[in-house]
Order: structure tokens, then C-alpha cells, then sequence
């Protein structure tokens, strides 16, 4: 497939380009086969034009057209020439609903044009094949394609906890994807257990999704363990593997705790279809905690329903409230703060082991120990910890990126596999930094890029469903990383919280619904204007770096006045 073959018109001038918030710029329309440019025109004699919109196509979610038909016109014409017959003052208006929730729209002289364009843009943003996709043409100067792309998170990560136990070990079982095709090629299993127990554990986990370490709590040596539904079915099938990997992970006399993310009826019902849950008598030393967490096309239709109210300017105090309670989506996110401390509180306060796991393992189990160990580990809170927690817990881990954020809030087609789970996730991690302002590294402005990203993205980190999709891909030898662009030195200090202040200690949220607040800084971002607050930070910024520089300043000067005392150089020497 050639992109040329979607573009019906590649250029229109006159175009008038609106958006909430900002002046409308009248300028000249350009489609190529990732992006929609708009230049203004020139503002004067000798004044170049200026680029007003620069757009991934991929990033478009919807696109409407209304067309307007004035009245035919038709020229005079010479004898023997073709009659000429075109619609008069036609125009149309295109509105673009994005993915990061931006809307624009777009005044376009000429029906015809206009239906060509809107063509485009639907045939060009519905391109699905991955490697067609912008990230394989993407071509910074600044940056080299092997930068920035994690050689081996899991192996980096067993390096930390080898330092402290020799009871787990790094396992290659999985080094050909055909144990687990969702799981990466190394993964982190108990010392005890052998390669043969793991592929037989494997084949009684849904999609082969047997338990594997997913944090180490170096305060008591607890751990959190991540996994699929075992396959008891409705004969309640047994796996002797998978019991003694879970019992190897126990010493005698101790407890741990499986955080189920399905409600029991919805347990129940699963092992009907070959599912299921670990009954008590195969694992007497587990007790199951069913903790339901919403998934798929009920997560889905809470964002599409906050988006509309969040876009509804005619709503009143009343009715904006209800219109936010009954899309459920801080209901959501009040379950998901809950459910990750139970599992923090387990490792840090029972001093339990926790085994967590959904059905499939690849959408709330990883919201969950993801949440946990911004909770609980103050190395997640950085901004280089909390790459390699999203890199580890996320995308090695097999979260369906490709499937899941294939559709944002405003998409007009029907809903498949398309779920907000990561934009769940860092939601949560919004409200963490809300309530405990100085202990994360990082600012909103890592959220928002990181929510962008996941749905279209000029770098191919959040591309594809699982590791093995992405080494068929060749997504590492082809695409350049988010993380490399983002940790640039001018980059990275737009991604840093001017307030922070490393913090040790665990961080408890609240979560009773007073405390859980709309992230307005993502939802009513194009909708109202953030210059007040921008301001802010950045006089925050100029007051903590003054702040800096002055102790900084102190400092030297003590120094220096200590080195030119004879009497303050003796003491120093001695």
C-alpha cells in the first residue's frame, strides 16, 4: 500500500483553522502521510509564513464534515467551449476530535475539497499495520536509534534484588516466546523452582501467564508476585506445579495473600468457560481477597461519558454533578488507589507475600502492581524509576498497548478491545502527586506527554501488544525511544516537579471520595486556558533555582573564607 493512494488532495489554500481558546489563523492546508500541516499566511510583504498546526494524522479520533451548498454558478462561455458548472461560495467545515482529547476544526472553501480532505484523514488515521506507522520514519538529528531502549529491564532489576536474596533467580524459559508469548524472555521466578515446572505451571495460566516476581520489598523481604487466572475450569482442575511454584515462594507457617482484580461472581462464572480461581485446599496457605476492578467496555464508556460532560459548556452546577457521578470514573480510580494499597499493605504492614491476577494478567493486574510500588518504593518516584516501572510493569509485562489505546474518547466506531487502563493508571498517579506534592520527581507535564504518547506517538515505545510483537516488528532496530527523547537535558527539566523532596517513607493515600478529585489538568486541557497557572510554575522554578544558587553561593563563600584563615586552614588540615 502506497500513502499517496489515500490522499485525494493533498493541498488547500484558504483554510481557516479554529480552536477552543485561540485565535482562528486563515492559511494554506498541506496532508502528507503522517501528518496535517497548516501554514498561516504571510503577515506581511517579505514576512515568512509560520507553521499554525503541525498534527500526527494517528493521533486523530474522529472526523465529522458539513458541507454547505450556496447555489451553482455558471461562466459565460465562448461558442464550442465545455460547459462549466461549479458550485458557488461551497465550503465545508471539518471538525477533528483527537486522542489527547484536543478538538479542531477547519473552514474549507469548496465541497469538494472538503470531502476529499475529510476522506483523507479517515483513510490515513485508520492506517493499523504497525510498521507503517510514523515511528519507523520518525528521524530526529538529536538522537541515535539505539538510545534510550532499556538492553534489560527485567535482567536490570534482578541485578538490585540478587544483592539482597539468592531465593529467586533469573529464568530464560521464556527466551523464544513459546511459553509465554505475552511474558518478555527473562523473568524473574523462585530459586527452587525448575525450567520444567514453570512450562507445565505455564499451560495451567491463561495464556501461559505463570507467576513471576514483580517486586521485591526490600524493607522485610516480601514480595509481589503477578500472574493469569489459573485454569481450574468447572471440573476444578489441579496443577501440582503450580502449587509448589506458589509454595516455594512461603516458609512454613506463613501466609500470603492472592488479590483477585474479578469480583467472586465474576470468578465464579469464569470457571465455567475453563477459568477460575485457587481453591483453598490446593493452596491452604493462600487466602483469596476479591477486589473487582472495571475493564474493557465498561472502563471505556466511563471515559467517553466524562469526556462529553467535560466538553458540555452549557451545563450547570447540578447537572455537571450529576453528569460526573454517573459516568463512574473517579469511582474507578477511587477502586484502583484501593486495591493497590491493599496489596502495599500486605507487603509492608502483614508482611505477606501477594499474588496478584485478573483473567488475562495483562490489564488490571498490572494497574494494580504497578500502582503498589509507586506506593511503596521511593526509586518509582523518580523520573528514572518510574521509566523503568512503566517499561517493566507495563510494557515488558505485556499490556496491549496496540489493542487498548486504539481508540480514545471521541471514535465513532464500535468499541472492540479499546480500555483507558493506562490512562487509569496515571490518573492515580496524579492524584499520589496531588496528595503528597513533594515526594515525586516528577510533574504533570510527564503524565499528560506519557497519555499523548500512548495514543500516537512519534516514538515506538508504546507500539505493539507484547515484547514478542515488537521484536517481529524490529521496533528497537527501527524506531527511536520516548524515553531517550525525554531525558535530553532540555527536555528533561520540562518533566521535573520544582518542589520535590526525596521522601523514604511509604506513601499512604487517601481514599475516601472527598480526597479523589478530577484531574482537571488533562480532562479540561483544551478547554481553558493554563497561562495563570504556567506562570506559576514558573515562578516557583526562578524562586527554588534563586534558592539554589544563593545557598550555593553561601556555601562557597564560608569555603572560601575558611581557606584564607590561617587559623580556620590549621583546624581544616588537621
Amino acid at each position: 500500500m502506497e500513502f499517496s493512494e489515500l490522499i485525494k488532495t493533498a493541498t488547500v489554500e484558504s483554510v481557516l483553522l479554529s480552536c477552543a481558546g485561540q485565535p482562528a489563523v486563515k492559511g494554506t492546508l498541506c496532508i502528507t502521510s503522517h501528518h496535517l500541516l497548516l501554514s498561516s499566511c504571510p503577515g506581511g510583504e517579505g514576512q515568512p509564513s509560520a507553521v499554525e498546526l503541525w498534527l500526527l494524522i494517528r493521533n486523530v479520533d474522529a472526523v465529522e464534515k458539513r458541507v454547505q451548498n450556496v447555489g451553482w454558478y455558471q461562466p459565460p462561455r465562448s461558442s464550442g467551449s465545455p460547459r462549466d458548472n461549479r458550485l458557488a461560495g461551497s465550503s465545508g467545515t471539518i471538525t477533528l476530535r483527537c486522542k489527547d482529547l484536543k478538538v479542531l476544526q477547519l473552514e474549507i472553501p469548496g465541497m469538494e475539497e472538503c470531502l476529499n480532505i475529510a476522506s483523507s484523514i479517515e483513510a490515513l488515521s485508520s492506517v493499523d499495520s504497525v510498521m507503517m506507522m510514523y515511528p519507523f520514519f520518525h528521524r530526529p538529528q538529536s538522537l541515535r536509534l539505539e538510545e534510550g531502549w532499556p538492553r534489560l529491564p527485567v535482567e536490570q532489576h534482578f541485578q538490585q534484588i540478587a544483592t539482597q536474596t539468592t531465593q529467586w533467580r533469573l529464568s530464560d524459559v521464556n527466551q523464544d516466546f513459546a511459553v509465554c508469548p505475552t511474558y518478555p524472555p527473562a523473568v524473574i521466578v523462585p530459586a527452587a523452582v525448575s525450567e520444567e515446572t514453570l512450562r507445565r505451571a505455564a499451560r495451567f495460566r491463561q495464556g501461559g501467564r505463570f507467576p513471576v516476581l514483580s517486586y521485591y520489598h526490600t524493607r522485610n523481604g516480601t514480595v509481589m508476585l503477578r500472574s493469569g487466572q489459573p485454569l481450574t475450569g468447572p471440573n476444578r482442575k489441579r496443577c501440582p506445579e503450580d502449587e509448589m511454584l506458589l509454595g516455594s515462594v512461603l516458609d512454613e507457617g506463613e501466609r500470603g495473600f492472592i488479590i483477585d482484580t474479578r469480583s467472586a461472581q465474576t470468578a465464579k462464572q469464569a470457571r465455567m468457560t475453563g477459568g477460575g480461581t485457587e481453591p483453598k485446599s490446593s493452596y491452604p496457605q493462600w487466602k483469596r481477597l476479591h477486589r473487582p476492578l472495571e475493564r474493557g467496555r465498561p472502563l471505556q464508556e466511563s471515559f467517553i461519558k466524562l469526556v462529553e460532560a467535560c466538553n458540555d459548556a452549557s451545563l450547570g452546577m447540578d447537572r455537571w454533578l450529576g453528569r460526573l457521578e454517573s459516568c463512574r470514573w473517579l469511582s474507578h480510580v477511587k477502586a484502583a488507589l484501593s486495591t493497590a494499597c491493599l496489596a502495599a499493605q500486605c507487603l509492608d504492614r502483614e508482611e505477606s507475600c501477594v499474588l496478584v491476577h485478573g483473567a488475562e494478567g495483562t490489564d488490571t493486574t498490572l494497574l494494580v502492581t504497578a500502582l503498589a510500588q509507586v506506593i511503596l518504593d521511593p526509586g518509582c518516584r523518580t523520573l528514572k524509576g518510574f521509566q523503568e516501572l512503566l517499561e517493566r510493569e507495563w510494557i515488558q509485562a505485556g499490556h496491549p498497548f496496540h489493542l487498548r489505546c486504539a481508540r480514545s474518547a471521541y471514535s465513532h466506531a464500535r468499541l472492540k478491545q479499546e480500555a483507558p487502563l493506562f490512562l487509569l493508571f496515571l490518573d492515580c498517579v496524579w492524584q499520589l502527586s496531588r496528595q503528597f506534592p513533594f515526594s515525586l520527581e516528577f510533574s504533570e507535564g510527564l503524565l499528560l506527554t506519557l497519555f499523548d504518547n500512548a495514543y500516537a506517538s512519534d516514538y515506538g515505545t508504546f507500539l505493539c501488544n507484547n515484547e514478542k510483537e515488537r521484536c517481529l516488528c524490529k521496533v528497537k532496530e527501527s524506531t527511536h525511544s520516548l524515553w531517550a527523547w525525554l531525558d535530553q537535558p532540555e527536555e528533561r527539566k520540562k518533566y521535573l516537579n520544582p518542589l520535590y523532596s526525596p521522601n523514604l517513607l511509604v506513601i499512604w493515600p487517601s481514599v475516601e471520595p472527598q480526597s479523589i478529585q478530577l484531574w482537571q489538568g488533562l480532562f479540561f486541557r483544551w478547554i481553558r486556558s493554563s497561562q495563570y497557572l504556567d506562570e506559576a510554575w514558573a515562578e516557583i522554578w526562578r524562586l527554588v533555582e534563586g534558592s539554589n544558587t544563593a545557598v550555593k553561593e553561601s556555601t562557597e563563600n564560608r569555603l572560601s573564607h575558611s581557606l584564607s584563615d590561617p587559623a580556620a586552614r590549621m583546624e581544616n588540615e588537621r
